[in-house]
């Protein structure tokens, strides 16, 4: 059940901090929610908002703390993902640890990431190299609510990196249906398939909802 609060503010014209300096991430997600009724910040337009640790062992715990800061410094609902790659072979990981799984990685887009996964899969072939991107997505609103969404795209990962485009692990991720890897693929049609996607537009739903009542 919704508060007074949230619908309040779901209610008027809604800003949204997104609250990551990754500028791909940011991209991406404004890009994927054109035509929600929402207009989107940056938080590089509230200098003063912290970085957040993300320190939690699940997505949706990194999701709603990110979010939660956010939001109470910014006085503003906040948007906020985590999300990650899992391979079965692995036992789930890079999982929360994808942006930083190797150890010398710099950040999330950091070739170095793939390029061990790569490693730790060698040898291993066929149906074991299934995989998921997973995300979560957080909206919490200044008064303390918090909303969660999930996205999920099934696939396998290649024995090399194919492709210029997207970022993280696209360049070895071929989604279920596919041999093209996310990196070999128009930003559109990455769109319909990822994880990112898929949970925004659970967003959508919420918000299109609320928008009406």
């Amino acid at each position: 059940m919704q508060t007074g609060g949230e619908c309040d503010t779901l209610r008027a014209l809604m800003e949204i901090v997104l609250a990551t300096r990754n500028k791909k991430k940011v991209e991406e997600i404004r890009r994927i929610a054109v035509g929600l009724p929402i207009t989107i910040l940056s938080l590089d337009d509230f200098p003063d908002c912290p970085e957040v640790v993300e320190d939690q062992n699940t997505f949706e715990g990194n999701a709603t703390k990110k979010a939660r800061e956010i939001a109470r410094c910014s006085g503003k609902p906040s948007l906020s993902d985590d999300s990650g790659l899992a391979v079965d072979a692995l036992g789930g990981k890079p999982g929360v640890f994808s942006a930083r799984y190797a150890p010398d990685a710099a950040d999330g887009n950091d070739p170095k990431n793939y390029e061990k996964l790569l490693r730790d899969l060698e040898g291993i072939s066929g149906e074991r190299r299934s995989a998921r991107f997973v995300c979560c997505i957080a909206l919490a609103f200044p008064e303390g609510e918090v909303r969660t969404f999930f996205g999920f795209a099934e696939g396998k990962i290649g024995h090399a990196p194919r492709g210029e485009r997207g970022f993280g692990y696209d360049p070895v991720f071929v989604p279920e249906g596919f041999d093209r890897t996310f990196a070999e693929m128009a930003p559109q049609e990455k769109d319909v398939l990822s994880h990112r996607g898929k949970a925004i537009e659970k967003l959508s739903e919420y918000l299109h909802f609320f928008a009406k009542h």
